[in-house]
Parts: C-alpha cells; sequence; structure tokens
C-alpha cells in the first residue's frame, strides 16, 4: 500500500516536536480467515545531534537523510557536515508497537473478578431479585427458586407475596443502584413498551401509584454525561442523560457477563451462555456454529468474544456446582467434576465396617486411546492462561511435562499378534502437538475418571497409560486392595507394568494392590487363542457379567466435540473435553437407577438359564469328575494373578502332530554331512535340494515298481474285486453315515498285512518292497546294532500316520456336510446323482487314508514300538470311520452317553468348566446389582448431608443466596436417593437393604 494513502476513518498523528511520523502497514487475520491490511501512524523520536559550530542541540530537520537503522551512531546533517550524537545523551530506544491484546489477556483481567462474579451467581439463587425473562419464570418455595411459568403461578402466592418483591409480566433492567430502579426517574418518562406494565411504588398513605415517587433523592451532575455518538435506533430523546457503567458487576448482577472489564462494550446474558453450553454438549455445537447463529439475530461480530467469555462461565459453573465458595484455597486434582456414584467408594457410598477384602468391592477399570481428539501446535505456547488445570479429567499439564521427560520409552515386541497399538507406538506425526488422548472410566458403568486423561505425544504408548492407571487407582481407592483392569493389549501391557512402576518417581500404587488383567469380549478375539482364556471378562472371578467395551461408547460422544478442539489453545481444550466429559457422568448418575433396574432383570432371568444349562451338563458326568474339575477351576482362578497360563484348564490342550514332511526335515537336520554346508544349521536352499530329491527319488521308485510288475508279470495279491454295487451304504434319512468296505473291501485288513510282512523277504529279488528295518524285524535290527536307523523309520511312520489321521478326519467331516446340505435337501433325481458321486469320491479318499494308517501301524508293531506309541496310535476300527450329522450343542445333556470324536472326556470337561463361568458370572451379576442400588442411594445421601451441611453454614454466615443454593442441591438429590428407593421397591417389595444415615 503507497504512502500518505490512508484508510477511511484513520486517525492521522500530526507534528509533534522530537518526533517524526512514520505509516506502518500491518496485516492481520480476521474471524473468517480474511487476510486485512491497514496502515498505522507511529510517532518515533527524533534522535538529537549536534553539529560543528553549535553549542545547541536540535532535532535532525530532514528526518528523511537520516540514516534507516536507528542503531547507526551518525546522521547526515542539513550542510551535508557529518554528524555525530552527543556522549551524553540518552541513546536512541528501538521502535516498540503495542501489540494488540489477545485472548489470554483478557481472561488474566477477568481472573481478579472471579470470586466477585462466584458470590453474585450464588446471591442471584436468593429472592428478592427478579426471576422473571421472557421465556422463563421462577417462584420462590421457601427456601430456593423454583422453575415454573405463568400459568403456575397461583393466585395465592401473587396475593402473599410484597408488590416489591413479585416481578409482574414483562422485562424491565436496573444496571445501576444495585439492580434498583433509578431514584431520580422522571415522571415525565417515555411510556413502557406493549404489553410491559408501569412499574409500581408504595405512597405514604400505602395506596399504590404509577409512575410516582416521593422524597426522589437528588443526584449529583458529575454522575451523568452528554452522548452524542449513540446509534440512532439506540438514541435517546433530546436531552436525555445516560449513566456511565463504572463497576462491571453491576452487569453481573442485571444477568449480564461482560466480555471486557476496563471499557465494557459486549456483554452477553446467562440464557446465551447456558444456551451455548447446551447446544455444546448436548448436538456437539461448535463456537463458530453457535457465533454464525448468533449473527442472524444479532448481526454483530463477537466470535473471539464468545469463545473468551465461554470459557468463563464453564468455570463458574463448576465453581458453583463443586459446592462451596473459598475457591482460593489449594485445590485438590479432580475437585470440580463428578464420579461414578455405583463405584465402591470408602467413606461416600461404602460405610466404615464393610469388608473390602470381599470381591463385590473390586474397582473394575477398562482402559483406552482416542486418536480423533487431535491437537495441533500452538503459536504461543509459553502464553496460556490455566484455568482448571488438573482439576478436571485431564491430568495437570506440568507434572505430566515433567513424567514424559524423566521417563523413556522402551520398545518392546509383543508376544501376541502383531498389533496396531503396539507397532505403531512410536510412530510420529510432526504437525501435531497431540495425536489423541488415554482415559481410564470405570468398567461396569462408563464414568470418566477424573484426573486420568493424558494426551498422547505418538503413539499409545505404555508410559502415557501408566500415567493414566497410577492415578486412576488413587482416587477415592483408601483401603481397596482389589482391581479388575480391562485394556486392549493387557497379555503385554502387565508384563511390564510394575517394572515401570517401580523404576519412575512419578508414579505410585501400593504394593498390595492385586490388579487381575483382562481383554474386552471385541478386543480379545483379535489375539491369540491363548489370550481368550486367559483375559476373557467370562472367566474371571467377581467381574460379573461385563464386556470390557464401553469406553468405546464414551468416545463416540466425545469425537463429536473433538473436531472443534483441534486448533484452540491447550488450556481451552482442557476445559473443553473436562466440561464435556463431567456432563457424560452427570447424566450417568442421574440415571443411574434406571440402568441398575434393567441390569437386574436381565441378571435375574440369565442366572435361572445358566444354572438350568450347567445342571444338565452336571448330570452327565460322576461326582469323581466334578471334584476334580472343580479343584482345576478353583486352583486356576487363585493363582492367575501371578501366571495367567494357568487358565489354560478351559482351553483343550491339544497339540499338533508332526507331519512327515516335518519329521524328514528334522532328520535331515540330525544327520551328518559332508561338504561345504556339513553341519547342524544346513541353508534352506539345500534343504529344499534335499527334498526334491526325496520327492523325485520316491516316484521313480513307484515307476520302476509298477514297471517291474508289467514285465514280469507279477500277480498283485493285493488288488482287491470290489464284489459290491458300488453304492456306499448311506441312507437319506441315517444320521450315522457307516463305511462299510473300509476294512472288508479295501484289500489291508490286519490278517493280509501280517501275511504281507510275514512274506517279504529280503532274499527275494521281485518283491515290489523296499528293504526297511520293519522288513528285518526288531530282534535282527537289535542284534546288528540299527538302533539308530530303527529310530527314523520309526519317526517317519509317526508322521506318515499323522497325515493318514488328518486327512481321514477331513474327509469325513466334508463327508458330513456333503450329506446334510447336498443329498438331503436335493428335490431331484439329477442333483442327487451329482451329490452321490461327490459322497463316493470321498469315500475314495478315506479307504486310502485308512489303508496306509493301517500300514504304518503294523510297522510300528514290526519295529518293537513302546505302548505309549501303540495307545496313542490304536487300532482303526469300523466305527471310527463313520461320520454324524447331528448338531453338537452345548446344553444338550445327552452327549456323555453317545459317541464323541477326539478325546470326548476333555472336550466334556471344557463344556462343563464353561458352563459353571457362565453360571457363576451371572450369579456374580445378580449379587452385584443389588449391592450397586444400595451404593447409589447411599451417595446421594451423602450429597444431601454435604449439601444441608452447607446450607446450615452459610445461612448462620447470613449468605442467604449460598444457603439457597444448597437447598436447592438437596432436594435435587433427595429425589434422586427417593427415585432410586421407589424403584428398588417396586422390584423388591419384601425387601428394603437401605439404610439411611449411613
Amino acid at each position: 500500500m503507497a504512502k500518505g494513502k490512508a484508510r477511511k476513518g484513520m486517525t492521522m498523528i500530526g507534528p509533534t516536536p522530537g518526533h517524526r511520523v512514520k505509516q506502518l502497514e500491518v496485516r492481520t487475520r480476521n474471524a473468517s480467515g480474511r487476510n486485512r491490511s491497514r496502515l498505522v501512524e507511529v510517532a518515533i523520536k527524533e534522535p538529537v545531534v549536534t553539529t560543528p559550530g553549535r553549542s545547541k542541540s536540535f532535532p535532525s530537520s530532514s528526518p528523511s537523510k537520516c540514516s534507516r537503522s536507528p542503531s547507526k551512531y551518525h546522521l547526515q546533517g542539513e550542510e551535508g557536515v557529518e554528524n555525530s550524537y552527543v556522549m551524553n545523551d540518552p541513546p536512541v530506544e528501538p521502535l516498540l508497537i503495542l501489540r494488540k491484546k489477545t485472548q489470554n489477556d483478557y481472561i488474566r483481567e477477568w481472573l481478579p473478578y472471579r470470586e466477585d462474579f462466584l458470590h453474585i451467581l450464588l446471591d442471584l439463587e436468593a429472592p428478592p431479585l427478579p426471576r422473571i425473562s421472557a421465556s422463563l419464570i421462577q417462584q420462590w418455595t421457601g427456601n430456593f427458586f423454583e422453575d415454573s411459568a405463568l400459568h403456575m403461578v397461583s393466585e395465592d402466592a401473587i396475593e402473599d407475596t410484597d408488590p416489591q418483591d413479585y416481578l409482574q409480566t414483562g422485562l424491565q433492567l436496573h444496571l445501576g443502584h444495585s439492580a434498583a430502579p433509578c431514584p431520580s426517574a422522571s415522571t415525565n418518562e417515555a411510556p413502557p413498551l406493549s404489553g410491559q406494565s408501569q412499574p409500581t411504588t408504595a405512597g405514604k398513605d400505602g395506596d399504590q401509584t404509577k409512575g410516582d415517587r416521593q422524597d426522589t433523592p437528588t443526584m449529583d451532575d458529575d454522575e451523568w454525561e452528554d452522548v452524542d455518538n449513540i446509534p440512532l435506533h439506540l438514541r435517546l430523546p433530546v436531552g436525555s442523560k445516560h449513566l456511565t457503567i463504572i463497576d462491571v458487576t453491576g452487569l453481573f448482577r442485571a444477568k449480564l457477563c461482560p466480555s471486557t472489564f476496563d471499557k465494557p462494550s459486549t456483554a452477553f446474558t446467562f440464557s446465551v451462555l447456558d444456551d451455548f453450553l447446551r447446544d455444546n454438549v448436548e448436538c456437539g455445537t461448535s463456537g463458530m456454529n453457535y457465533y454464525s447463529k448468533l449473527r442472524r439475530v444479532t448481526s454483530n461480530d463477537r466470535y473471539r468474544e464468545l469463545l473468551r467469555v465461554a470459557r468463563q462461565w464453564r468455570l463458574l459453573k463448576l465453581l458453583k456446582w463443586r459446592g462451596f465458595q473459598d475457591n482460593m484455597n489449594p485445590s485438590k486434582d479432580g475437585d470440580l467434576v463428578i464420579f461414578c456414584a455405583a463405584c465402591p467408594q470408602p467413606g461416600i457410598n461404602v460405610g466404615p465396617t464393610a469388608n473390602l477384602d470381599d470381591w463385590k468391592y473390586t474397582r473394575a477399570v477398562v482402559m483406552d486411546g482416542n486418536f480423533k481428539a487431535e491437537h495441533m501446535h500452538e503459536r504461543r505456547p509459553d502464553d496460556q492462561v490455566w484455568l482448571m488445570d488438573g482439576r478436571g479429567f485431564m491430568v495437570r499439564n506440568p507434572p505430566y511435562q515433567a513424567y514424559l521427560k524423566a521417563t523413556p520409552h522402551i520398545t518392546e515386541k509383543s508376544s501376541c499378534n502383531n498389533h496396531k497399538v503396539i507397532s505403531q507406538a512410536s510412530a510420529s506425526h510432526g504437525k501435531l502437538n497431540s495425536t489423541g488422548v488415554g482415559a481410564t472410566a470405570c468398567a461396569w458403568h462408563g464414568c470418566f475418571y477424573p484426573h486420568s486423561v493424558v494426551d498422547f505425544q505418538k503413539g499409545e504408548r505404555q508410559l502415557n497409560m501408566d500415567y493414566s492407571l497410577t492415578h486412576a487407582l488413587s482416587y477415592n481407592m483408601t483401603a481397596i486392595e482389589n482391581v479388575l483392569c480391562f485394556y486392549d493389549i493387557n497379555c503385554a501391557y502387565m508384563k511390564n507394568l510394575w517394572r515401570h512402576i517401580e523404576s519412575s518417581d512419578l508414579l505410585h500404587l501400593p504394593p498390595s494392590l492385586r490388579i487381575t488383567a483382562g481383554i474386552g469380549m471385541w478386543h480379545v478375539h483379535g489375539h491369540k487363542k491363548e489370550c481368550y482364556t486367559r483375559y476373557s471378562p467370562l472367566f474371571i472371578k467377581g467381574a460379573g457379567w461385563v464386556d470390557g467395551e464401553i469406553i468405546e461408547t464414551l468416545w463416540s460422544t466425545l469425537n463429536i466435540v473433538s473436531a472443534s478442539t483441534r486448533g484452540m489453545t491447550s488450556p481451552h481444550r482442557q476445559e473443553l473435553l473436562d466440561f464435556q466429559m463431567n456432563d457424560s457422568n452427570f447424566m450417568k448418575m442421574i440415571r443411574m437407577a434406571d440402568s441398575l433396574s434393567r441390569k437386574l432383570k436381565t441378571a435375574r432371568a440369565s442366572v435361572v438359564l445358566a444354572c438350568d444349562a450347567f445342571e444338565r451338563f452336571n448330570k452327565a458326568i460322576t461326582p469323581e469328575q466334578q471334584r476334580n474339575w472343580g479343584r482345576q477351576e478353583e486352583t486356576a482362578l487363585l493363582r492367575r494373578v501371578h501366571d495367567p497360563s494357568v487358565m489354560d484348564v478351559f482351553e483343550i490342550q491339544l497339540k499338533k502332530a508332526p507331519m512327515v514332511h516335518a519329521v524328514e526335515l528334522r532328520l535331515l537336520e540330525k544327520s551328518p554331512r559332508q561338504g561345504k554346508d556339513n553341519g547342524p544349521n544346513p541353508s534352506e536352499l539345500k534343504r529344499l535340494t534335499i527334498a526334491r530329491r526325496a520327492e523325485k527319488l520316491s516316484a521313480d521308485r513307484s515307476r520302476f515298481i509298477v514297471d517291474g510288475r508289467i514285465y514280469l508279470r507279477v500277480d498283485d495279491e493285493f488288488e482287491r474285486s470290489d464284489e459290491s454295487d458300488g453304492r456306499t451304504d448311506l441312507t437319506l434319512g441315517q444320521d450315522t453315515l457307516d463305511d462299510e468296505d473300509a476294512v472288508s473291501n479295501d484289500g489291508y485288513s490286519n490278517s493280509s498285512l501280517v501275511e504281507v510282512f510275514g512274506r517279504a523277504s529280503s532274499n527275494d529279488p521281485t518283491s515290489p518292497y523296499l528293504l526297511l528295518p520293519s522288513k528285518f524285524g526288531s530282534t535282527y535290527c537289535k542284534a546288528n546294532k540299527l538302533h539308530r536307523l530303527v529310530q527314523m523309520e520309526l519317526e517317519l511312520h509317526m508322521g506318515q500316520a499323522n497325515d493318514a489321521l488328518h486327512g481321514l478326519r477331513l474327509a469325513l467331516a466334508d463327508k458330513a456336510v456333503i450329506f446334510r446340505g447336498v443329498v438331503r435337501p436335493a428335490t431331484n433325481y439329477s442333483m442327487r446323482t451329482r451329490a452321490w458321486q461327490m459322497i463316493h469320491s470321498i469315500d475314495t479318499s478315506v479307504k486310502q487314508c485308512a489303508a496306509i494308517y493301517r500300514q504304518c501301524r503294523l510297522a510300528m508293531i514290526a519295529l518293537g514300538a513302546d505302548s505309549d506309541i501303540l495307545d496313542r496310535y490304536q487300532e482303526l476300527q469300523k466305527s471310527h470311520l463313520s461320520a454324524t450329522t447331528a448338531a453338537f450343542t452345548q446344553g444338550a445333556h445327552d452327549h456323555c452317553d453317545s459317541h464323541l470324536p477326539c478325546a470326548p472326556t476333555a472336550v466334556y470337561r471344557i463344556h462343563w468348566l464353561r458352563a459353571k463361568a457362565a453360571k457363576d458370572r451371572w450369579e456374580e451379576e445378580n449379587e452385584l446389582v443389588t449391592s450397586e442400588f444400595v451404593w447409589v442411594v447411599n451417595f446421594f445421601q451423602y450429597r444431601v448431608k454435604r449439601w444441608s451441611e452447607i446450607y446450615m453454614a452459610k445461612k448462620l454466615a447470613g449468605n442467604r443466596g449460598a444457603a439457597c443454593y444448597a437447598a436447592r442441591q438437596q432436594a435435587v438429590y433427595d429425589r434422586l436417593a427417593e427415585q432410586a428407593e421407589l424403584i428398588w421397591q417396586g422390584m423388591n417389595p419384601d425387601d428394603n437393604p437401605f439404610h439411611h444415615g449411613m
């Protein structure tokens, strides 16, 4: 912008002795994000110079010829002679431009008024101040104001109320004289608005007169001043006066919250601020959206003022809800917010005589991270004003930053699956100051723990969650030593928790605290198989029926406002998130009785079903099995805190048998070799080459045997003649699929195989069998010291038998599925024919696998296998090759008497243990919810007692407003306690477990 071209409305600075005027172009950004440039004239003090031949100092008359840098020690005078500074003159001060006030500057100006405003808020709770607005009427009950309406105000209340204390229909606003009408008001005032009644005053004779005031004191003329620059739509008639507001608390008493305090020009009504907070917590309305709404009705640019005043209003609300006015004392962490009413808190809802070692008093917490609550880097991080740092749900900032600097992050590899939380824990995001937040909440009711929400600097690192957990477990936990902690990666997290706490001076937990680790039901299935029984809440004693995923429902509501906090300052973001989480806890508190009633109804119905299912299992087993399996369960539950692997008794312990290729590789590693690849660790390429050569040798051997039979015309005594018609004995209406020819028609019965092995001789050159140790017998091999070869062949036959059994299982499963899903639903001959062709193909595979298994078992016998091996590889019977299509259900009681494949005792033991675990969890849930009803009523009664004490103290101190507010809060919690008791009595008419006056 060119010099001298000032914009419209800019004030020009005139000539000043000893100064020169300079225009500067200033670029700013407005609330809508557009760049603005304007000229600002600044008066710069001229340096004082002396010239030769002159003893008098004077300012340079040619500022344009002076050096542009004020730090130079010479200037050019009028006569072209070099001038110098007088050494005894003060140095030239650098140019200072007054910066514009920031949001933090205005908040610092507000802090001295905080206590006064809080006192005024409480004073407004008392009569006889106006309680009627354009849309809200509150009626005095004798102790406090209660919400009402015009049609609800009784005539008796109007007659019994002093006319000076009862505000008539309409709205009058008095800013001076302690919110009273001005005593010097003239009788010639402008008529009131339509629908607004005249103010009434009482005369000397007691009659009511309108617009007439007697004994009116005179006002000093110095209190009034003429103002001519009032907008036209607000200008008063000619000759009128208006009062200049000196005390901003007068605005606050009129329910107007000023945005500035030096020269207040903008104020927000209490109703607007309350409406903004309600829209923010219920609808997630951001400040910009609500400001756009206000612009439609006010046409003013007050976005920055709205954000600033909303911060102040949130703090005043929390201080008021806190329950006392003296807020200058040292604050306690999390003292401005509320916690769960149904969790056991000694001294609040749990009496001193309670046995806190009982499982019912276990604290259940759930931890998780949320990466939607991002936060950008701040432009001025050092210039911040923290209004409630650490007094809400987010932790105090300076100690947390000190902890992060003092604690190194150790990257550890997870022994479970490759979870994203662990693999990306150190992922950095340069554009973000915080990548998200981590929090700890109540696992049963979903209430955030005060002073436990932390910011993430990178990913979800363990050092962040350690800080959150330790502060959560220090909140109202006196004498409670049992904790149930749910976390998505607890299998890896709990291994290092106590080591990190012991190595840090900033983390503290009682050594006697017993923490049981758990993983939520949704996340546990993403872990490896062992984690289900070790960390699932179904197998945790004292957990009740809980899923451990309730914190995910809390993120869904918090994410609505998280987007608007991305560009806020750190204190503003902290205050908004704290207020949002406090509202979430408050809504859960007032709805807790209804929630517990639903949970109790579900628990009572589920206990009956779980007990019936367990009894059906219990009747099918012997008393000895009941005792043994019960001891296994008790031992595992007692030792799980120190060793979670003992919970593997709730899972079938089946180790996968090695296949023949795995055995071959192991034997190749053990066998001695010669050459450059010798040694215990040959290369993978060498192993692959050996395997390929072995496979090629086996194929060549098979072809040689076939060609030899054709050339020598040897009759194959193992060729079978199938006398059946090729149709398997599998009828449409049967549930059991029998393989009639599996033994009798495959040509490989036990007697024929023994005969084959007996006739095989090493002297017969036409024999199709290789000369292996099994052909000579175990006696011959021992005599000739062939122990190593015997052991190698035995391991190979065991691997081959494992392959055959695996093939049998797959084939029989396919046979049952095809018969149930294809053969039975077939509606015509074509479909049925194709289905039976599939069955015949599977029968061929079954017979082939059965023949291979029998040959392997006979070879094991010939090699002298011990009884343990032969018990593992038992003789294959005809019944083993049958497949059943009956559905196997957990609640069926007759499975023990029927055929159960694959270790029936182990399978039934697992189902018995899991059915008992489900029964125990539902019984715990029933007992726990019953106790929670008592704790909730005790919590409300504790709050009633506390507000009653505040009421009496404030009443004796003469603080009528605070006493009225305490009486109103006392009535609120009294109604909540009464509602909870009524709900309980509706479900339990003959049971009253509540004891008042805990």
